[in-house]
């Protein structure tokens, strides 16, 4: 049911650099005048949510407050490994959710937002 997502920024060049590391990804980044985008990769084939990297003042990074964004991943130990060698901090390792709902994890990115990670295995 998720249309689109946002991700504040502060500095677009670190976060696009930062996202593109860890998810081993190519950002688009489009300067729109007072809002500044890094619009991660979209397959409209694919059942997944296009989004984006946002810096513009109303817009600010946060790792307590607002929506907790999940990434879909094959096995989230490969995102992760690459979290802190590009700038982020793990806040929990890979954790198994129970039930059968496979696999999480929890990170701050290179702006301050607390994004997570999950996956099947």
């Amino acid at each position: 049911m998720v249309g689109w997502f946002e991700i504040p920024v502060a500095d677009m060049a670190r976060a696009a650099k930062f996202y593109e590391k860890v998810f081993n990804i190519s950002i688009a980044l489009n300067d729109l005048g007072e809002f500044k985008m890094g619009w991660f990769p979209y397959d409209p084939e694919k059942a997944v949510a296009p989004g984006s990297l946002v810096q513009h003042e109303q817009y600010i990074p946060s790792a307590t407050k607002g929506p907790l964004l999940y990434f879909s991943c094959k096995d989230l130990s490969e995102e992760l490994s690459r979290v802190t060698a590009s700038g982020g901090k793990i806040l929990q390792e890979k954790k198994e959710i129970g039930g059968g709902h496979g696999f999480m994890a929890l990170f701050i990115d290179s702006e301050g937002n607390r994004i997570a990670l999950h996956s099947q295995q």
